[in-house]
């Protein structure tokens, strides 16, 4: 056999080098261990326990000591001695655990894992003896790669074909440990075995991963034949076609055969690791020593076996190559080699699914009419529809649709020409998917899964699955310095779209994200960080889009999967805003374009689909439709609700800079924020903030009559039956979507801010769309507590601040709601001793009513009802006469007394913002249903100085212009809230502090229409007050007049009074 020429460079070899301790003391344990495994010869335990020892002090060497790690790393008898090994080991412990190797392929000679159980219980012993020293053999394959130069023992793992080894025993720790074992069957001395067993396994696999990680570090060839093994797995045409039909045109057996023939022509090894083979093939393996020959049915054998023709490419060439595809060239080999790149199905099918925007913008955001017909189509089908496709069938699978193209053209974001494209929307008046004919195990990816990695997020934990993220990132994230390939190839961008064309590739990706949602894993995890570069490199390949598609659930509005990698894009945006890509760049305008596809999937999907949902709530809510009827389950709900939650936190993050915020005006996004906001308003009722208690729960039963007596021979001391147990979890109609209306006011009050520097005036045009669109209604119901949506009202306040500023129209608008609200009048004829009849009202965070008694307050001690009386027609006169309050903790004398089993009320809107806001509040009198009446406390001196001025910007509570405000309590509010504020900029100097608020373009604005800024101000809250009072059923305030409902006068007041004792004896104790 002839010798092949050393490398240039390289020292020939013309004997075998001495062997060091540690590859004897290596070589010796590995020779008894494969004898151990196939009995021949027999081994017995003394022996085995040397070679426990032997392996275990290598292992420890190999992680303490470099120049021994180095030494077996470069030893090729060392790579065949563990790949022999494992190959014995492998069918063995097959045999031992799942049944013998023919079954595996063969669902019908497989075992139950009732049958696996007992197997593994019976092969205890050595079963745990065995896997033990693989572990340790695995993780010393591990420890020999982390040298200085890891492309030798790369290069020789390769050439003796240990990483086909490694394969095989991930696949054999999978199918162990993915195994369905009920444990609750076994006694307790075998649940523990199969557990101890199954924890070996996973040490197992975990250690295979970190190998698998090291091997392919750097070494594109070792990553091109990795992502071959572990995404070509078990794939087939048919099963594409069955995908969707964007999988139509993709053959899987050709781009296998063209990854392969990539990696035969850049087989070529580093001259060290070529020069080491050759010389153990010259000394070793052409004699037939142990442990033997290298494989010579390798496409990497042409390196050490001279009688092999190498097919790999000139490496010495340094000119770049122009890819050419020859379609009528017979040979396929030589077809991919003038091609140059890796494989031209995979850049085919890539050309046809990314981003069509990926060159120029050709599809367009799908205007606000087309919404609100799709949103109307969604509402009337919504008790069929459900689960469903989405999509007709001619639009199955097509993640972007070009065909109906109009004529008229307008700008894109960043001013592109492009043309009306827009993508194939569904039809909500089709006939729908009816329950039956979707597989819900089918639609949720259960079952068993293609791939040889799909199921190991299913097995590990997350400190235990790091080595799988890495292993991913390692083949498809471009980070910065990767080198092109000569045919200027990025080859980590290639096995980006390898990992999504293939079947194997998308499951892999389903798992990985759903397994960040199962763990609930912070943003801060590894494996958050991880799964948010993988995002990044498939965002980089322009390929999110085809992603989200692949990830859709039909029974689901948004997948769970599709929700995390909603979160995913988020962090990857926030990450923007702290290290800002140039506008105009590349990398600018691909989040631009994602965000718009993105934006139509919230336009065109959630915002249709959500708001078909709500509008069944509000049915069920106004008793016009069945609550039987609900077409899904709190589950459902949940699912819906937090992938509309991920939605408007990523309109959160990109309303922040100016560049993104400029394309959600210019898409509208006011008018889906407005409907969702609309559809919460009539589905979901408000929560108070506290739930008064029901006396009649708390009252002792009355005696049981007789007749009882005898018929169910009760006991005088008997109790009744315990009340039924409250409900696991509420019906899905009643489900509150929680949260939801602060985001919303949010994004409103963000899009409404003025440009970056400027304090004013709001936004122009996003002012004319909320009026466009009524809004202004919209944000006023907001004003309601509502213990859902906390702090709803302060947001609202912002929104109506920036609303206002500029906006003669929106200013005309309020001004006019405010001017056909008559101000609250709460006081009733009040009779010979001063003190009014009881009135029963509704007060704002507090469910049910609270009756109340209010003091006259003009009714000085000796005047005449009448003259009290006169003044309650002209409330104008006795505001006049109102005194003011000195301090709010004088409640005794805001005038409102209550009966004695009448319950203290006082509303806050909000725990933290509202508590040090006075409400008037109701006492209770001591255990007597007689009323004090204590005259106005008397201050002496100079008039007391106004309130401080709150530290943060709080409101009044909404209870206090409900039951009685003063025009001299709400001046004082206003001037103190406008204290509170932080100094501005003078319109005319400029300076801090120098013109005050009353500077202010807000204020400019205000005096232009004829009011002070107090006044204005006043108006807001009065507005939003109104707004309250009314979204809780008070009756209509009296007029100036005197007459109607509230006046306490006329022939309705003394059956009134009736009704609102019975209400008080109902609901208080």
């Amino acid at each position: 056999m002839a010798t092949p020429a050393a490398p240039e460079g390289a020292a020939p070899a013309d004997h075998r080098p001495a062997l060091t301790v540690e590859e004897l003391c290596f070589a010796s344990a590995m020779s008894c261990f494969e004898g151990w495994l196939k009995m021949d010869p027999a081994i017995g335990p003394r022996t085995m326990s040397y070679v426990t020892k032997f392996i275990s002090r290598t292992l420890e060497k190999t992680h303490n000591l470099k120049e021994v790690r180095e030494t077996l790393s470069r030893s090729v008898e060392v790579w065949v001695w563990l790949t022999k090994s494992f190959a014995a080991a492998l069918p063995s412990l097959t045999t031992r655990s799942i049944g013998p190797l023919q079954s595996l392929n063969d669902p019908e000679k497989g075992i139950t894992p009732q049958e696996s159980t007992a197997l593994i219980t019976k092969n205890y012993t050595s079963l745990k003896e065995d896997l033990q020293l693989l572990i340790k053999l695995m993780h010393i394959a591990r420890n020999l790669l982390v040298v200085p130069e890891p492309e030798i023992p790369q290069d020789l793992c390769a050439a003796a074909q240990f990483d086909k080894m490694l394969y095989q025993t991930i696949t054999l720790c999978v199918n162990v440990t993915s195994k369905a074992y009920d444990g609750d069957i076994l006694e307790e001395t075998a649940r523990h075995k199969l557990s101890e067993i199954t924890e070996l396994y996973k040490k197992l696999l975990i250690t295979c991963l970190q190998q698998a990680h090291n091997w392919i570090a750097k070494n594109d060839r070792n990553k091109m034949s990795f992502w071959c093994a572990v995404l070509f797995d078990d794939e087939s045409g048919e099963e594409q076609q069955d995908a969707g039909a964007q999988f139509a045109d993709f053959r899987p057996d050709v781009a296998k055969m063209e990854v392969q023939n990539w990696i035969e022509r850049n087989s070529r090894m580093c001259d060290k690791a070529r020069q080491l083979l050759v010389d153990y093939q010259r000394n070793l393996g052409s004699r037939g020593s142990p442990p033997g020959s290298l494989p010579e049915n390798s496409v990497l054998s042409w390196n050490w076996m001279p009688h092999v023709r190498p097919r790999a490419d000139d490496i010495g060439e340094e000119t770049k190559i122009t890819p050419q595809w020859k379609e009528d060239e017979q040979d396929k080999f030589e077809q991919d080699r003038l091609y140059g790149r890796v494989s031209r199905e995979v850049d085919t099918w890539w050309l046809k699914v990314r981003d069509p925007n990926y060159d120029e913008w050709i599809i367009s955001m799908p205007s606000v009419e087309k919404a609100h017909q799709l949103i109307e189509g969604c509402k009337l089908s919504s008790l069929n529809r459900y689960p469903h496709s989405f999509r007709n069938d001619d639009q199955e699978g097509s993640v972007h649709s070009a065909e109906d193209v109009q004529l008229p053209e307008h700008q894109g974001p960043e001013g592109e020409i492009r043309d009306d494209r827009h993508y194939n929307l569904p039809d909500y008046n089709d006939d729908m998917i009816e329950d039956e004919d979707v597989d819900d195990d089918e639609s949720y990816g259960e079952g068993p899964m293609s791939g040889l990695l799909t199921e190991v997020p299913n097995i590990l934990d997350p400190k235990q699955i790091e080595a799988l993220h890495m292993i991913v990132k390692s083949c498809i994230l471009d980070s910065a310095g990767i080198s092109l390939s000569r045919a200027g190839e990025n080859l980590q961008k290639t096995r980006c779209r390898m990992f999504l064309s293939l079947e194997c590739g998308r499951s892999l990706l389903r798992e990985i994200l759903v397994f960040i949602a199962v763990w609930e894993k912070s943003e801060q995890s590894l494996i958050f960080q991880l799964t948010t570069q993988i995002v990044e490199a498939i965002h980089h390949s322009a390929l999110i889009p085809f992603a989200w598609q692949s990830l859709r659930i039909p029974k689901d509005i948004i997948s769970p999967a599709q929700t995390v990698l909603l979160r995913l894009v988020n962090n990857m945006f926030r990450t923007r805003l702290q290290d800002p890509i140039q506008p105009g760049s590349k990398g600018h305008l691909r989040d631009i374009k994602l965000l718009q596809f993105l934006y139509i999937q919230f336009r065109t999907r959630i915002v249709p689909e959500c708001t078909a949902l709500m509008h069944l709530q509000a049915q069920i809510r106004n008793e016009t439709c069945d609550p039987v009827d609900f077409p899904v389950d709190s589950w459902d709900m949940e699912r819906a609700k937090d992938g509309l939650q991920q939605f408007l936190d990523l309109l959160m993050t990109v309303n922040e800079p100016i560049e993104w915020r400029t394309c959600l005006i210019q898409w509208e996004a006011v008018f889906d924020l407005l409907v969702l906001l609309k559809s919460l308003e009539s589905a979901v009722p408000k929560k108070p903030m506290v739930d008064l208690p029901d006396r009649s729960a708390h009252r002792r039963p009355p005696p049981p009559h007789d007749d009882d007596r005898e018929s169910h021979d009760y006991d005088s001391a008997d109790l009744p039956p315990p009340p039924p147990p409250p409900p696991i979890q509420e019906h899905a109609h009643k489900f509150p979507w929680a949260g939801i209306k602060g985001q919303i006011l949010h994004i409103i009050a963000g899009l409404l801010q003025p440009e970056a520097g400027r304090s004013g005036p709001g936004n122009p045009v996003v002012q004319k769309q909320i009026l466009q669109h009524n809004g202004i209604i919209s944000l006023l119901n907001c004003c309601v507590y509502d213990d859902h949506n906390r702090f709803a009202r302060e947001r609202v306040q912002i929104c109506l601040k920036w609303l206002m500023d500029g906006s003669a129209e929106a200013n005309k608008v309020l001004h006019d709601l405010v001017a056909v609200s008559p101000p609250p009048n709460l006081q009733p004829a009040p009779d010979a001793s001063g003190l009014t009849q009881p009135v029963p009202l509704r007060v704002d965070g507090i469910a049910g009513e609270v009756k109340v008694r209010v003091k006259s307050n003009n009714a000085q001690p000796g005047s005449s009802p009448s003259s009290a009386q006169q003044q309650q027609h002209h409330p104008s006169a006795a505001y006049q006469r109102y005194p003011p309050r000195p301090s709010s903790a004088a409640s005794n004398e805001s005038g409102i007394t209550t009966n004695s089993n009448t319950s203290t009320s006082s509303s806050t809107h909000d725990h933290d913002h509202l508590s040090s806001q006075a409400a008037p509040s109701a006492s209770n009198n001591n255990n007597n249903n007689t009323h004090t009446h204590q005259p106005p406390a008397r201050v002496h001196g100079p008039a007391p100085p106004p309130p401080t001025p709150p530290s943060a910007l709080t409101l009044p509570s909404l209870a206090s212009p409900l039951i009685s405000v003063s025009p001299s309590d709400y001046e004082r509010f206003t001037k103190a809230y406008m204290n509170a504020l932080p100094p501005l900029h003078s319109a005319a100097t400029g300076v801090p502090g120098v013109g005050g608020h009353l500077n202010h373009p807000m204020m400019q604005a205000v005096r232009n229409h004829g009011g002070r800024p107090e006044d204005l101000f006043k108006d807001i809250l009065t507005l939003a007050d109104e707004a309250a009072r009314l979204a809780i059923g008070q009756p209509p305030f009296v007029s100036p007049s005197g007459s109607g409902i509230g006046s306490g006068s006329g022939s309705g007041s003394g059956s009134r009074q009736r009704d609102a004792e019975e209400t008080e004896e109902e609901d208080f104790m």
